[in-house]
């Protein structure tokens, strides 16, 4: 292992070893990205000044509003005060098949809304979902960000037409409730605690996807069979896919993103 590499693991493994304490230093994992964004096969998708490289899907009536922006070196999606829209989404341009993702999300208490981050996911503009014609839809498994029912962030639920339920856990539609399937451990932090901002690591490898977040593994989930089935194939993202951030329908939401790294395997 060269001397570059050994130090960057080591920053990793201090880094992922810092995030299991709530006193972590915000100095070290600034460190820990530095390194990222210097390692041969970390690239940053966000940088830091504008939505280069980035997409926004929404029905045209949504397009309105300015929802998406860029605020003091962070992705901002903010609906307060705005409820009648669609579903809207911040978009990679790119695709990818396997990878691992990091980036950080800061949650206010402020805002009641959901979001989430897709992975292996294609917007189509006009299709149907459960027979009914609807203008825009994102396929794809999606990580859920839940600041207030915190518990269910980094659980998985499939957005793919044919399946529009919770994977993980493994539930027959949108309903979960924490007394069943809250874990006995997670750890979630709003903007006025330190160390303000949440980890979310991503690892996604053939049909098999990984989600750690603030150091604690909540999802390990082997998906074969379902994420490679007819539905996924017939849209497209059985394979690869775009990632892509969540404003859920009708929230007031405000969360922000930062940070934002792929590697792919």
């Amino acid at each position: 292992m060269s001397l570059l590499k050994y130090s960057i693991a080591t920053l990793l493994l201090l880094g992922i070893g810092l995030s299991c304490s709530d006193n972590h230093s915000s100095s070290s994992q600034e460190a820990v990205n530095t390194a990222l964004s210097n390692d041969e096969g970390w690239v940053a998708l966000f940088n830091g000044e504008n939505l280069e490289g980035w997409a926004i899907q929404s029905v045209q009536e949504d397009q309105q509003h300015n929802f998406w922006r860029v605020e003091e070196g962070t992705i901002v999606i903010n609906s307060l005060g705005i409820p009648e829209h669609d579903y809207s989404w911040l978009q990679t341009q790119d695709e990818y098949a396997d990878f691992e993702l990091r980036l950080k999300f800061q949650s206010f208490r402020e805002s009641p809304g959901n979001s989430g981050v897709q992975i292996r996911s294609r917007y189509d503009q006009q299709g149907t979902v459960e027979g009914s014609e609807v203008v825009g839809w994102l396929d794809g498994p999606q990580v859920d960000i839940h600041p207030n029912g915190s518990w269910r962030t980094g659980y998985i639920y499939d957005e793919t037409r044919g399946h529009q339920r919770w994977i993980y856990p493994d539930l027959p539609d949108w309903r979960m409730d924490s007394a069943t399937y809250a874990p006995k451990k997670f750890r979630h932090y709003f903007s006025d605690e330190s160390p303000q901002w949440n980890d979310l690591v991503i690892i996604c490898q053939g049909s098999h996807i990984k989600t750690i977040v603030n150091g604690i593994t909540v999802t390990d989930f082997d998906g074969s069979g379902l994420l490679d089935d007819e539905w996924h194939q017939k849209y497209g993202i059985d394979k690869k896919g775009h990632i892509a951030l969540q404003l859920h329908k009708g929230d007031e939401l405000k969360i922000a993103f930062k940070d934002l790294f792929i590697k792919e395997l």
